[in-house]
């Protein structure tokens, strides 16, 4: 699909598939991730907003050729390997699993979340703004995997744009927003004019790495247990500064919900209501400019993130900010 308009009447730009949930043998949860939390935000999202499946986009899964196009053959292949995947999802009891079990039931719905990544660019385009009910796989690039993220859908949403898209979309902006560093798509960018990396993350946490650093543009180094006052002060002279430097024509938002007060990863401290106010500052700055926006939910380790991201959308939804174009 090139630039084609993909809209579908009455269907909102929020693209979800049941096939999201990790699932393999009840070991998913020895991570503190909710390997469900995409099923669970779109449950909410229909009781909030009155709609049932049929109002979402759904994706298909993304194929090896597809993947091929961002990822190294020997990387692939090395996710044939249990013992490695089980690095990656962070789950060392994956090491005794066959690899088709850990294929059906932790690689295949990242994949089934990377298509939705793509899908959601591209639906970002006709109506000016997507919703992905996962992916944000941001510590994953081209040659390797970490910290949960399998696929390295950030690079392959854009250059899907850039390719696909390239009259409509020639600059891209990443703003990542997850408490931890977006360690994966800083090294497949760097030194990639055409894409501008703002991120704000706890530099004493995982993953620490420098060489990727290089490529942000526009960072915030959080300390422990950051507060919202702090936080969002940064934020808005990030985004000040970031649209003074760079005229993006896509912008991928990584809104990780793991900078919540309590999560056990990201160890800062932001309230409910900063999280709200964090996506509303993303979104208002970028739809008033008229800038198609893509969020992708990413990290959040505690049960209580998916109802701060159903309020969070509804908020959007009820500032006008969710409006097609």
């Amino acid at each position: 699909m090139s630039s084609d308009d993909i809209r579908v009447r009455n269907k909102l730009p929020i693209v979800y598939s049941k096939n999201y949930s990790v699932h393999f043998a009840g070991l998913e949860k020895l991570h503190p991730f909710d390997a469900a939390k995409g099923k669970h935000v779109h449950q909410l999202l229909c009781t909030q907003l009155t709609l049932n499946s049929g109002d979402f986009y759904s994706p298909t899964e993304i194929t090896k050729e597809q993947l091929l196009r961002v990822h190294t053959p020997k990387y692939l292949k090395s996710l044939k390997w249990s013992a490695n995947v089980a690095g990656i999802a962070e789950v060392p009891a994956l090491i005794l699993m066959p690899n088709f079990t850990v294929q059906s039931g932790y690689l295949r719905p990242m994949r089934y979340q990377t298509a939705g990544s793509i899908l959601a660019g591209k639906l970002a385009l006709e109506y000016g703004w997507a919703i992905n009910l996962g992916g944000g796989f941001h510590h994953c690039c081209s040659y390797k995997g970490g910290g949960f993220c399998p696929y390295a859908d950030i690079t392959l949403l854009i250059l899907r744009l850039f390719e696909l898209e390239s009259v409509r979309v020639k600059q891209a902006m990443i703003i990542d927003l997850d408490a931890h560093q977006g360690n994966g798509h800083e090294r497949d960018f760097k030194n990639v004019d055409s894409v501008y990396i703002l991120d704000m993350y706890n530099a004493s946490i995982y993953p620490k790495d420098n060489e990727a650093k290089t490529s942000i543009r526009c960072g915030v180094e959080l300390r422990h247990m950051t507060e919202d006052a702090y936080y969002l002060g940064q934020l808005n002279r990030c985004l000040i500064q970031a649209v003074s430097e760079f005229k993006p024509d896509v912008v991928i938002f990584n809104a990780g919900t793991d900078i919540l007060k309590g999560d056990p990863l990201g160890n800062l401290a932001i309230t409910a209501d900063g999280v709200i106010e964090r996506d509303l500052m993303v979104f208002s700055t970028f739809r008033a400019l008229e800038i198609p926006v893509v969020m992708l939910l990413s990290g959040g380790y505690m049960k209580s993130s998916k109802r701060v991201i159903v309020d969070s959308i509804v908020n959007l939804r009820r500032q006008g900010w969710l409006r097609a174009n």
